[in-house]
């Protein structure tokens, strides 16, 4: 049975703040999010379009309809698609927006689906279906740090999502695992994703591990992150020793930095 998305090589370069090298046949296409291109060879050209690509007779409306719904992720309205066009092989590259790792996930060998964090995408191989998933408890939705709205990725091809700090990948035989909400990144659909409360009320507000965890339950793979964004920015901003009332009348460690 042929895939249905096109069959892309690719080199993770780096370590600290990796890119991922794509190597494109020509015609073959990989789409990303807009912004995360580094550098493209000669013969590759880009396009900013409504939707991923994934399905050649989506019409206007269905065009409308996942530019809506990633709006309410939080997420641009246009995917970049990068296609070659020239005579033999050519190379784009995408960063990571900051230090981690960029987890390279083969959809076909997973079942074809992959839920995850709606800012983990980075790219992945025209013919992925990009779109929004919301999850089934709505505990997850109030509490789930960030948030019930997850992206679904759908292929058969090879997509690349981001993760920060180091990056676990666990294997769940009908176990449970109780996780920081942020921590999370990428599960596959057959697990059972909850929230729920981080112990009794005196650890909740003194154990320093927030109120609630993502609980995962049920057989299959999960991605775990060590340093969410959140995070880094919090402890970042702490040591800048700029607060939320004085973000007006001091300057960022950033724009200390850069000298602004």
């Amino acid at each position: 049975m042929s895939k249905q998305s096109h069959e892309v090589d690719y080199e993770i370069i780096g370590h600290e703040m990796q890119m991922v090298e794509v190597e494109l046949d020509p015609g073959e296409t990989v789409i990303a999010e807009a912004g995360a291109m580094t550098y493209m060879e000669e013969g590759i050209e880009f396009e900013a379009k409504m939707g991923d690509g994934s399905d050649a007779e989506e019409g206007v409306f269905g065009k409308l309809l996942g530019a809506g719904k990633r709006m309410i992720s939080g997420e641009s309205l246009f995917m970049t698609h990068f296609t070659n066009q020239g005579a033999g092989k050519r190379h784009v590259a995408f960063a990571a927006p900051y230090p981690g790792r960029i987890i390279p996930v083969d959809l076909s060998a997973i079942g074809g689906e992959l839920l995850c964090q709606k800012d983990a995408f980075l790219c992945a191989a025209l013919g992925t279906k990009l779109d929004v998933a919301f999850t089934k408890r709505i505990g997850a939705g109030f509490f789930g740090g960030e948030g019930f709205i997850l992206q679904r990725l759908a292929g058969d091809g090879m997509a690349f999502i981001h993760a920060g700090g180091t990056v676990i990948e666990k294997e769940l035989r009908g176990e449970t695992l109780r996780v920081d909400t942020g921590c999370l990144v990428a599960f596959q659909p057959s697990i059972d994703y909850d929230i729920e409360r981080a112990g009794n009320l005196k650890s909740m507000v003194f154990g320093g591990e927030g109120l609630f965890l993502a609980t995962l339950r049920g057989a299959g793979k999960v991605w775990l992150q060590s340093l969410p964004f959140a995070r880094m920015a919090d402890r970042i901003a702490a040591a800048s020793g700029v607060g939320g009332d004085e973000v007006g009348e001091d300057r960022s460690l950033v724009g200390r930095l850069l000298g602004d």
